[in-house]
């Protein structure tokens, strides 16, 4: 195997290790007002993940960072043609990263519910919005004979390309729901169950057409493997779900998102980012960076990998107990601004407007 095919098939792995992880963040923070019935329960749904989110979105930046390295032209035009969806997910990502980090920061019901916001808005935009993305990327975008992106941002909004966004937040919404019915006890297990039997149904039906289309008018003939495997996981959702095996429910969908993006890679490949003209598509051949330059990103990649790969590993294995409201203490953080603001005037005085 070739250096530029080598880092292909890298960038991709590192994209399934994002999706599947913060495919179930994303899906625990849309599934936040639906579990969360009062502040307790929401405690509960966020410290499912409070521990890992931030760890998993390491999987982004360094997806980023290697097609940067590795295929710079492919990183420039695709982040100046997906600029706005890109410029969204990221004010998305900055927002809900602030709300779960704040969110104990003080004990009051409003500042609370706000931070509660920022974690359900961040979640559902970049849901939606990667499935935009690499539809597109499977659909072919609007390139010139310089690889530019000349296209709008709303010819980036085809019918296919919504249908994508439906499919990953469907898929992310099953796997957040099955992995807070691993992960926690009690009624909110039992809802998360009740959830995902829906979701999971929804998913294979939507997913099923999104891969059926995307196989008959962008794909390759090997690639049907990948949309058989898609479908035998999601269908396996259904059943581990309905037996009550959360575990084989979680891991059958993990199975069906990596299958997802060996069928969008599958289908870009040799490209890195298709044309609608194919004479103006960018390769990984006339994409990609010098052979020194991939061979020293190759040996870091050796060096480094297994080390993060055994420390997140080890994070989850040290979390890896289920979650009740019995866990949950009193709530710590200071009083509310206006308390504190109140409680410092001049006994008898009017509050201050």
């Amino acid at each position: 195997m070739d250096l530029q095919l080598l880092w292909f098939v890298l960038i991709a792995v590192l994209w399934t290790g994002y999706l599947v992880l913060e495919g179930f963040d994303f899906g625990v923070g849309m599934l936040l007002p639906v579990l969360g019935r009062n502040d307790k329960e929401r405690r509960v749904v966020i410290n499912t993940i409070g521990p890992v989110w931030d760890g998993n979105e390491v999987w982004l930046l360094t997806a980023g960072g290697a097609t940067f390295a590795a295929f710079p032209e492919w990183y420039a035009t695709m982040f100046s043609g997906f600029y706005v969806p890109l410029f969204l997910i990221l004010i998305a990502l900055i927002l809900r990263g602030m709300a779960f980090e704040y969110r104990g920061k003080i004990s009051d019901p409003t500042w609370q519910r706000r931070c509660d916001q920022g974690i359900i808005i961040g979640s559902w935009i970049p849901g939606l919005l990667w499935g935009v993305a690499f539809a597109n990327l499977v659909r072919g975008v609007a390139l010139d004979a310089d690889h530019e992106f000349v296209g709008g941002f709303w010819s980036l909004l085809s019918p296919f390309a919504l249908l994508g966004g439906v499919v990953t937040l469907l898929l992310f919404l099953t796997h957040g729901a099955v992995f807070l019915a691993l992960k926690t006890d009690g009624e909110i297990r039992t809802r998360a169950r009740a959830i995902a039997a829906r979701l999971s149904v929804a998913s294979v039906l939507a997913a099923g057409t999104w891969a059926v289309w995307a196989q008959v008018s962008y794909s390759v003939a090997w690639t049907w493997l990948a949309v058989l495997v898609a479908a035998g996981a999601l269908v396996g959702v259904v059943v581990a779900n309905a037996r009550a095996q959360e575990g084989r429910a979680f891991l059958w969908s993990a199975v069906a998102i990596v299958a997802a993006v060996v069928l969008i890679f599958g289908s870009m490949y040799p490209d890195v980012m298709p044309a609608l003209d194919p004479e103006n598509s960018l390769t990984i051949r006339n994409s990609s960076s010098t052979e020194y330059t991939l061979t020293l990103m190759s040996w870091v990649a050796v060096i480094l990998t297994p080390l993060v790969l055994l420390y997140q590993g080890w994070t989850y294995w040290v979390f890896r107990k289920r979650i009740t409201v019995d866990h949950i203490p009193d709530p710590i953080g200071l009083p509310s601004l206006s308390f504190t603001r109140d409680s410092r005037r001049t006994p008898g005085a009017p509050p201050s407007a």
